[in-house]
């Protein structure tokens, strides 16, 4: 079969399909839309693009794609305030965070940007206390290793370490009640790690809108891409996989009252 399949009926012979496919898979003819190439990378672009709905790509289906429809665009405004409110959530309720809404929550990070729509991240969802709790001292003894070892991270492991020594407060995870972790083929590096960056984003970014607050679990991270094999046992991945991102979940204990600021832009043309 083909790659693409054209409605003649349908086709208005525009070219935005061969126009807009990344990789020129598609050309035009006196007869419309034809496949020229095989490297088809399944964005969909030529499907999504098509004002008439008539054509379909195997590899991106026309019966797998939503009509936008009158969609509204964010103005500038809205959607200044809604990125600058997002805030990483140290401080979390205890309550148990459903696991529709982590599937909720999940099937938009899918969605994000990857490079070449390559995609390829799959994720470990963990919400058992005492499996997060062992993680949580998995990363501190590992901190406190890597004190011994005189790391260049040795003084901002120590406070860390302390603090969790003499309090048993959870300085790695927040005690969040979930903990998010994105896995890529060891394989697919650094390509995995980046894709899995951009879908963590687009969950940070999305959480907000079903009431849920994350972190990024970066000393989680940290720990896992060292290799640490404590902290590997404990996950079970597959031989193949590797650990490319984490994300604490869970219900903000506080709101905020205002937007932060950073640093001055700090930019150039040429």
């Amino acid at each position: 079969m083909d790659l693409i399949q054209v409605n003649q009926e349908k086709c208005i012979r525009c070219g935005l399909c061969a126009t807009v496919c990344p990789t020129d898979v598609i050309g035009m003819d006196s007869s419309g839309p034809k496949t020229i190439g095989q490297h088809c990378i399944a964005c969909g672009h030529c499907v999504a693009i098509c004002p008439e709905a008539a054509l379909d790509n195997i590899k991106a289906p026309l019966a797998k794609q939503t009509s936008l429809g009158e969609t509204p665009v964010l103005d500038s405004d809205t959607a200044t305030r809604f990125l600058r409110s997002r805030r990483s959530i140290r401080s979390y309720k205890e309550t148990t965070v459903s696991r529709e809404k982590i599937l909720q929550l999940l099937s938009i990070a899918r969605l994000a940007p990857t490079g070449g729509n390559t995609q390829g991240v799959s994720y470990l969802v963990i919400d058992n206390k005492g499996t997060l709790r062992k993680i949580t001292a998995a990363v501190v003894d590992w901190m406190e290793e890597e004190i011994e070892k005189n790391s260049p991270w040795a003084t901002y492991f120590s406070g860390n370490v302390t603090k969790y020594r003499k309090t048993g407060k959870d300085v790695i995870l927040r005690g969040a009640p979930c903990l998010i972790i994105a896995k890529a083929p060891k394989d697919f590096m650094p390509r995995g790690r980046d894709n899995a960056h951009f879908s963590l984003t687009y969950a940070e970014l999305f959480a907000p809108t079903i009431e849920l607050g994350t972190c990024w679990a970066g000393y989680f991270e940290a720990c896992a891409l060292s290799g640490y094999q404590p902290l590997l046992n404990l996950l079970q991945l597959p031989e193949k996989m590797a650990v490319t991102g984490g994300l604490m979940v869970g219900y903000p204990r506080f709101s905020y009252k205002r937007l932060v600021d950073r640093n001055p832009l700090d930019v150039a043309f040429q």
